[in-house]
């Protein structure tokens, strides 16, 4: 059995999908149901049984004999939230409880596959897997830093896989609940179906109105590199997943206004509270995962939009509701 946290999420859901595209249904899938979030993006999905991840973790802590033989745990549980200021919340959710998950792992030597993020980098520009090129610059970054740290010092003593990918800006289908941590993306392609038009910020950290520059990462090539993982369980270590590419915020919006036929730009201030925490410039390196042996290419971002925003218009509206299945 296959446990996936966060699984009625984002890039949870698409892995759910990604493996069952595999013939694989043996899935335990974890998210904080009993707090509301419902299963909608698991529709017509098959899996094992959905659980809420306070029972999971209760399970977890306690050495449930029934968790100590999985196949693997791929980890996608995490406050997202990069605004967050409570940091005991983001202690708990991005620290404790995946220590929780490590040492039941390494223990049991189960195969652990876990979300981690280029917030880490910060304000950088050198985006190695290196400590010496870590500086978060908001408590989310330091969470998951937080949590690498302790995977850097586990991995020499882990008889079993241990690996930790730092996404860059996903986007992609099934990001909707996500509110205000949504892709870009996905807020442009709404602001543009709402008024006619995109808002992006005036220049900033030394960029042009715009101008700032992210590494935009298709979620469907996320799921190929955590599929990877799985299926080369040798495979330790941290390592990026974005497209190795950055591509402007104006990028984007262009890329939406083609595929809608109309809109234009229009460019506001830089928000007071993102100064000081705000990355302007992000760029995958690629060494580590590439020297690890992942070989496919990532989607270039017009391929990327195009298909998320295909999938956006023959989608149908979503019914809660997850198919079990033994």
């Amino acid at each position: 059995m296959i446990v996936i946290t966060g699984g009625a999420g984002f890039i949870g859901s698409n892995l759910v999908r990604g493996l069952n595209a595999r013939g694989e249904e043996d899935i335990l899938v974890v998210d904080e149901f009993a707090r509301g979030a419902g299963p909608d993006n698991l529709r017509g999905c098959a899996v094992l049984d959905c659980v809420d991840k306070s029972d999971f973790r209760s399970r977890v802590q306690r050495g449930d004999p029934g968790l100590r033989q999985l196949r693997a745990i791929v980890h996608q549980g995490a406050c997202t939230n990069t605004l967050e200021r409570d940091e005991q919340y983001l202690l708990e959710n991005n620290f404790r409880y995946s220590m929780d998950l490590l040492r039941h792992c390494v223990d049991n030597r189960i195969p652990l596959i876990y979300a981690s993020s280029a917030a880490v980098y910060g304000s950088g520009t050198d985006f190695r897997e290196r400590p010496e090129c870590e500086a978060p610059i908001n408590l989310y970054g330091v969470s998951k830093k937080l949590f690498d740290d302790q995977v850097r010092e586990c991995l020499p003593r882990s008889a079993s896989q241990v690996a930790g990918l730092r996404y860059f800006n996903v986007y992609g289908p099934r990001e909707e609940h996500k509110g205000k941590m949504a892709s870009v993306a996905f807020h442009l392609n709404r602001q543009l179906q709402a008024e006619g038009r995109v808002k992006l910020f005036r220049g900033s950290g030394g960029f042009g109105d715009g101008e700032q520059r992210r590494d935009f990462v298709f979620v469907g090539d996320v799921v190929k590199v955590n599929l990877w993982f799985l299926d080369h369980a040798g495979k330790s270590g941290i390592f990026n997943v974005g497209t190795g590419r950055d591509r402007s915020f104006n990028d984007v919006a262009g890329n939406i206004i083609r595929w809608h036929g109309t809109g234009s730009i229009e460019y506001i201030p830089f928000p007071d509270e993102l100064a000081g925490a705000y990355q302007n410039f992000t760029r995958a390196d690629l060494y580590a995962l590439r020297r690890a042996g992942y070989t496919d290419e990532f989607l270039t971002l017009e391929d990327g939009l195009r298909q998320y925003f295909d999938w956006q218009h023959a989608a149908q509206p979503q019914v809660a509701g997850c198919r079990e299945e033994s």
